[in-house]
């Protein structure tokens, strides 16, 4: 889009311009569901999320493209669904999936325009040849030790303006020396919040047994660690002067880390929070109801900062133009598209979700849903495995989670929970067959490699 036409459509306030430097914050959490005040958790303590949607933006129908962390987090920096740009799965250790040789992501293409680029915690993308970081930093679960190493990279970039990335761990699993299942022990600035199991309220998509009781309420206690850690770091952002120069960006690169959730393709893995807070908005604390995707984030991050984008086509475009409507027209589906979590996770799924309907096309039907092994080590997940065959993945037969159908189908308005799959109604051929033919035709556009196993399976 030629920034012209962009600032057409963008607030006023927006197009006047500005002479200081258009600063980028990315904060990420990491296996974080909508589990804060802002997106209606009552239980969650997150009032530096909670804040920041009060001065910003908060989507309300914002999807991951994938439910995995490097794969999702590949989109977010590229553009790009992950079975074009290469970063199919884990890019760490033994699985060392990367992006394409031709994918040119956010840092890079924002270096090009005079920006300086640092990454605090986590980062998860592959290979570090693509990015060109000027600054790197650790931090991870340390909110704090994250927070100064920002305070450093923004007092080193003076006038110049910078992209600064904070992958924070919270709250991934992770047990460590010391912790439980979510790494909770004491860290340097942080209060611990302790949550009680039993006044947990366990979300629908699980069941209701002591372990998960146990497991959540851990999580929650990791999400506060991670709001804490945010609000360290706004309050380094203020301190620097450039708060009202700075776009700032908070999403989760999937949900919870929890069967029926993560890696999967259901709501509780894919909807997600995304918040966004520009420093000429008009109106505050607004709730935008657009469908929006993380293919999304790098188109908004180069009209924000006036930079061009790559020579290929991005799959997303940028939502600053919507920004200030709560419901803007031509925003009504988002696509998804999953491969691998490890390497020896393969269950490659490709769909999209409309207001209503969902719709997941399972390559392989034939294979076991596979799990991440956290998710399959973990107290909530053992816990269910005990029930044996009447065991329940909140409403979900173990057995129908394990063991998918071809295509499924959800009628989200009337079973939220994903349960009921439409695919074999005679009731709702006509809206399978259409989403199905959109399937199949985004993945033709957006150049899907696992396309060729359908020539090859419709001949066997």
């Amino acid at each position: 889009m030629d920034r012209r036409q962009f600032l057409s459509g963008a607030p006023a306030i927006l197009a006047q311009g500005s002479r200081r430097p258009k600063n980028i914050l990315f904060l990420i959490g990491d296996d974080h569901g909508r589990h804060t005040g802002a997106y209606g958790d009552a239980q969650a303590r997150t009032p530096n999320l909670d804040r920041l949607a009060g001065e910003g933006v908060r989507f309300a129908n914002a999807f991951g493209a994938t439910a995995s962390c490097s794969a999702s987090r590949s989109v977010m920096l590229s553009g790009l669904q992950n079975h074009a740009n290469g970063q199919y799965g884990h890019e760490h250790g033994e699985h060392h999936f990367s992006y394409l040789p031709f994918v040119r992501p956010a840092p890079a293409l924002l270096k090009d325009a005079g920006y300086l680029s640092g990454i605090v915690g986590k980062f998860h993308v592959g290979p570090a040849s693509a990015f060109g970081w000027d600054f790197t930093a650790g931090g991870g679960r340390d909110g704090q030790a994250m927070a100064e190493s920002a305070r450093k990279f923004i007092q080193g970039a003076g006038s110049k303006p910078w992209y600064l990335h904070a992958g924070y761990t919270d709250p991934h699993r992770g047990r460590a020396a010391g912790t439980d299942e979510f790494g909770n022990k004491d860290y340097p600035g942080i209060r611990r919040t302790p949550f009680d199991p039993a006044k947990i309220r366990v979300p629908a998509f699980l069941p209701d047994l002591a372990e998960v009781r146990q497991d959540v309420a851990q999580y929650y206690e990791a999400t506060n660690r991670l709001d804490q850690g945010i609000g360290m770091m706004l309050d380094v952002l203020q301190a620097s002067g450039q708060y009202d120069n700075t776009l700032i960006l908070y999403a989760g690169d999937n949900g919870m880390p929890f069967p029926n959730a993560k890696t999967t393709a259901y709501d509780a893995g894919l909807h997600l929070p995304f918040i966004l807070r520009l420093p000429e908005q008009a109106r505050r604390g607004l709730v935008n109801n657009a469908m929006v995707s993380f293919v999304d984030i790098l188109p908004t991050f180069l009209e924000w900062a006036g930079v061009r984008g790559p020579e290929y086509p991005l799959h997303g475009r940028s939502v600053l133009p919507i920004l200030e409507r709560e419901n803007p027209a031509g925003w009504e589906e988002i696509h998804f598209s999953h491969t691998f979590h490890e390497i020896t996770m393969y269950y490659p799924m490709r769909g999209m979700r409309t207001r209503r309907f969902k719709y997941i096309r399972n390559l392989f039907p034939e294979l076991e849903f596979p799990f991440a092994s956290d998710l399959w080590a973990s107290p909530a997940w053992q816990a269910i495995l005990k029930q044996g065959e009447q065991g329940k993945v909140g409403r979900r037969p173990v057995r129908d989670y394990l063991h998918r159908a071809p295509e499924e189908l959800y009628d989200i308005g009337q079973d939220p929970d994903e349960v009921n799959n439409l695919a074999a109604s005679a009731e709702h051929r006509g809206t399978l067959e259409k989403m199905r033919l959109q399937v199949a035709e985004y993945r033709r556009k957006t150049k899907d490699p696992w396309l060729i196993n359908d020539n090859y399976r419709r001949k066997a």
